[in-house]
């Protein structure tokens, strides 16, 4: 018998004054029986920090990107069905981004992995990327993605700020701040 997915909800007041965002959402995250606290919550930054002003050109969802394997993690298509914006989070092959950098006009990676292997992975995968133009890749400190999974919980009330580039969470009476890394493209 198959694991079932751990549902999380939560209602998120947004200012992002570096696009100068304000709203409030209720999300539901379905979390992979395999997947962490940690990544999951680095998903639901990722859906924050490229949450668009409004709907009027195609909605922010969370993919299959647990569950399908050829699925991102975030996908945002406009009115028409045509791709926007794929993203992915940990360290995708090479094949994969060059495949969702074909389907789409941007994609972008934010890597929560351990500091280690997030250069190693990039390493691997500069020179290979290089000529991609609608590519941008973010590493998020593995110390503060760990401290942003100790706010996971089966029902969240956050505030979530982005100021200057970086992102504070706020809820249930503990903090987390996170400072992305820009590490390839003009993102």
């Amino acid at each position: 018998m198959a694991l079932k997915a751990i549902i999380h909800k939560a209602s998120v007041s947004l200012s992002d004054l570096d696009r100068n965002i304000y709203a409030d959402h209720e999300l539901t995250l379905a979390r992979h029986p395999s997947e962490t606290e940690e990544r999951m919550m680095v998903r639901l930054v990722a859906w924050m920090l490229n949450a668009p002003e409004t709907n009027d050109h195609g909605t922010l969802e969370f993919g299959k990107g647990m569950w399908e394997p050829d699925e991102p993690s975030l996908v945002r298509d406009d009115l028409t069905g045509l791709r926007m914006h794929e993203i992915e989070i940990g360290q995708p092959e090479e094949k994969r981004l060059v495949r969702a950098c074909g389907r789409s006009r941007q994609v972008t990676v934010y890597n929560c992995s351990a500091a280690g292997t997030a250069g190693a992975w990039w390493a691997g995968m500069a020179d290979k990327l290089a000529k991609v133009r609608n590519l941008t890749v973010w590493q998020f400190p593995p110390d503060q993605v760990q401290t942003l999974g100790a706010l996971a919980d089966r029902a969240m009330t956050l505030q979530v700020t982005v100021q200057d580039g970086v992102v504070t969470v706020d809820g249930s009476g503990k903090s987390a701040e996170i400072t992305p890394i820009r590490i390839f493209g003009c993102g």
